[in-house]
Order: structure tokens, then sequence, then C-alpha cells
């Protein structure tokens, strides 16, 4: 009997280092991930595995794992408009990384490509635009602006790998400045109205008080014109 539990003790104990040597041989990729392998003597593999269940070699190579998916960033940049003003964005995007050269982005960049890239490119790209356009362009062509950043940044992010699904300015303001200038301007364009509106009320008065008193002297005329009708007869 007590051979009998021994040797199921023993089975169960090879079952369990087997179990656990082929859980140690195999990985797992997730909906919405991919994987690349690195070797510990090769380096960086080639390959890009999808979704499913891999096999790596125990101790000598180790998956990568990558989130594949859409995901939201927003990047605020300071910068200076053509006429020299403060100028204050803020893009979302919306990206996702290339999954036939993530072995390429881990490589150079690393698994934290989004934090070390879009920051730096989108600051880069909304420099240049604004750049080209004044403090009150930037307000009144802000599609065609939009349209712009979107472009360079897109062509831009593709030679990191990267895919932007979604490019928006979120947040845009000047400095202060520029915003009291605006609001003397607009003070000034009130006032401009507010003379321009007295003076047409003062000319219609005007012109009612001379009707007026045309219409007075008329009267007082009539009279005159009777009495010196009568004493000519």
């Amino acid at each position: 009997m007590a051979a009998q539990v021994n040797k199921i003790a023993t089975a169960l104990g090879v079952a369990a280092v087997a179990f656990g040597a082929v859980g140690q041989c195999l990985y797992n990729v997730d909906a919405g991930e991919a994987a690349i392998i690195f070797d510990k003597f090769a380096g960086v593999k080639t390959q890009v595995y999808g979704e499913g269940t891999h096999f790596k070699l125990p101790i000598i190579q180790d998956p990568i794992i990558f989130d594949i998916r859409s995901k939201p960033r927003s990047v605020p940049v300071t910068t200076g408009s053509k006429d020299l003003q403060t100028v204050n964005l803020t893009l979302r995007i919306l990206f996702h990384p290339d999954p036939t050269v993530l072995p390429s982005i881990y490589t150079n960049v690393g698994i934290d490509y989004d934090e070390r890239i879009l920051p730096s490119i989108v600051d880069e790209v909304l420099k240049s635009v604004v750049a080209k356009y004044d403090a009150s362009e930037l307000i009144t062509q802000r599609d065609a602006v939009s349209d712009k950043v979107a472009d360079e940044l897109t062509r831009r992010a593709e030679t990191f790998g990267i895919y932007l699904d979604d490019i928006s300015i979120t947040h845009l303001t000047f400095g202060r400045d520029f915003v009291t200038a605006v609001e003397s301007k607009q003070v000034a364009q009130q006032e401009a109205e507010r003379r321009r509106r007295d003076l047409g009320s003062m000319l219609r008065r005007r012109s009612l008080r001379n009707k007026q008193q045309s219409s007075v002297r008329r009267e007082m005329q009539l009279p005159l014109r009777c009495c010196l009708m009568l004493s000519t007869r």
C-alpha cells in the first residue's frame, strides 16, 4: 500500500514538474496585442506574433507584449505665432503602432515609444505650423491650421512606425498681451458703434426738428399772406 502511495506521489510530482516546464515554454497574446521575442543570445527577433498561445525557450527567450489598439493622448504645447504672439495649444491624438515594425520600434526606441516620440514630434510640428500664421489667422483659419498639422504630423509619425487615427486641436488660447489687445479693440469697436448710433439718432432728431420748424413757419406765414391779399383789394 505504501509503495503504491509513493508511486502516485512520484507520478504527481513528475506531472507537476512537467506541467511547470511546459508552462514556462508557452505565453499568451491577448486580443488587441502583439508580441516580439527577445533572445538573450540573438537579440530581438524579427517575427511578430499575434493573438494566441505561442512557444518560447525558457530562460533564453522573453516575450515583449505591445498594446496595438488605438489609444488617446493629449499633448500641450506653448509656441509663438508669426506676429510673435504667445500661443497655447493642446493636441489630442489617437494612435497605434504599426505591428509589422514592432521589432524596429523596440530596438530603436523601446516599449515606451509613445512617451518618447509623440511629445517630441507634436511639439516640433505645432511650432513649425503655428509660426506660419498670425494670431488672428489662427482663429479665423482654425480648420486650415488643423488640417496642416494633421498632414505633417501624420507623415512625421509614420517614419517612426506610428499610425495616427485622429488628430484635433482641443485647446487654443493666447498670451495676456494679445488678449488685452483684442479686448481693447472690441471696446473701441463698441464705442465706435455707440457713437455711430448716437450720431444717427441726433441726425434724425435734427431732421424732425427742422420739419417741425418748417411746418410752424408755414402756419405762421399763411395768415400773413391772407392779410396781404385783403389789403391789396
